[in-house]
């Protein structure tokens, strides 16, 4: 049978993201981040980091990306791409938990 991750459980005991990867895995392959914004929550950053590659994905509510030139919404079910050293900032503008989960490995030439 295999292992099952309770990543919304390791999420709320981290602080709001967890990352299910080498620690749990024992794989440098791939990742991927499950994340909860509380109402009004902000400041959260998203950036793969260099030779990194992520899919941002809005799985329950709206969020909002600040990337210090503007913001933009990204609707539930709705997911951008990042590269490297790529940064925005989240933000939960809803009046209920925000969940967004992050799908991530290594770009060509990566490591």
């Amino acid at each position: 049978m295999r292992k099952i991750h309770p990543l919304r459980k390791r999420a709320v005991d981290f602080g709001g993201e967890y990352v299910l990867g080498l620690r749990d895995l024992k794989t440098h392959a791939c990742y991927l981040i499950y994340g909860e914004l509380a109402p009004g929550e902000s400041g959260r950053k998203i950036c793969p980091g260099s030779g990194h590659e992520e899919i941002l994905l809005a799985v329950r509510g709206d969020l909002e990306m600040n990337e210090g030139t503007g913001a933009a919404a990204l609707r539930e079910g709705e997911a951008v791409h990042f590269v490297g050293e790529e940064a925005v900032f989240l933000a939960n503008p809803g009046s209920e938990k925000a969940v967004y989960v992050l799908a991530g490995g290594h770009s060509a030439g990566g490591h």
